[in-house]
């Protein structure tokens, strides 16, 4: 397959650096809103890219569940191949990528595993289903023989935590934060003369600044 013909020029939008928000988070907030408003498909789904002691780098789509004033929050299971990675090597990125606004956003910084109890909390408010079907990966990434496994482990579950019955959150699952050390707003714009906008933090300390850049497409 030959797609070297294919191209799209990009002429939705623009990002002037000087009309930028201070802090990247207001913008990220506001980019988010956009795409909501889109009625883009899970507009809160990003790629989490990370690599783990063997030095190979492993990418795949997580869903972004809330925006805290340091970071992004995600939620899996500890003991997935992400999970190993992460207690490997704590520095990781994310990228949002919504075509319908030919936007992206690429975030950078280190992920560490929030509380416990808001893991729960936030485990608890899930569907019944998808609570039993987390019990079902276990580890997450691990082999199975086949389908028919999977089914009846579900199916067992099921009748030991039926509908209306609290499901245990399992020690294995819980959340992530990456804590956001750079981020950056690309915005397609024609004759891929994109504009690129890049926050870096100033400090790693509480409350620290911003400084911002605009890269060459």
């Amino acid at each position: 397959m030959d797609f070297t013909d294919q191209r799209l020029s990009y002429e939705k939008g623009a990002l002037d650096q000087q009309s930028i928000p201070t802090s990247p988070f207001e913008l990220l907030k506001g980019w988010i809103s956009d795409a909501t408003e889109q009625k883009v498909q899970e507009p809160y789904a990003m790629s989490l890219a990370t690599c783990g002691a063997d030095n190979k780098p492993s990418v795949r789509i997580v869903l972004m569940r809330e925006i805290t004033e340091t970071g992004v929050v995600f939620y899996t299971n500890y003991e997935s191949a992400k999970g190993q990675d992460i207690a490997e090597n704590p520095n990781a990125e994310v990228l949002f990528f919504w075509h319908e606004l030919e936007r992206q956003v690429r975030i950078s910084g280190s992920i560490a595993k929030i509380d416990a109890n808001k893991s729960a909390t936030y485990f608890q408010k899930r569907p019944h289903d998808s609570q039993v079907g987390a019990w079902v990966s276990q580890p997450q990434s691990g082999e199975v023989a086949n389908r028919e496994v999977m089914e009846q482990t579900f199916d067992q579950l099921q009748a030991d935590y039926p509908e209306n019955s609290q499901v245990p959150t399992p020690a294995f699952w819980g959340g992530y934060e990456i804590t956001i050390q750079q981020i950056e707003f690309w915005q397609g714009r024609a004759n891929r003369m994109h504009d690129r906008i890049v926050y870096t933090q100033d400090s790693n300390e509480d409350n620290a600044g911003w400084t911002t850049k605009r890269l060459l497409p």
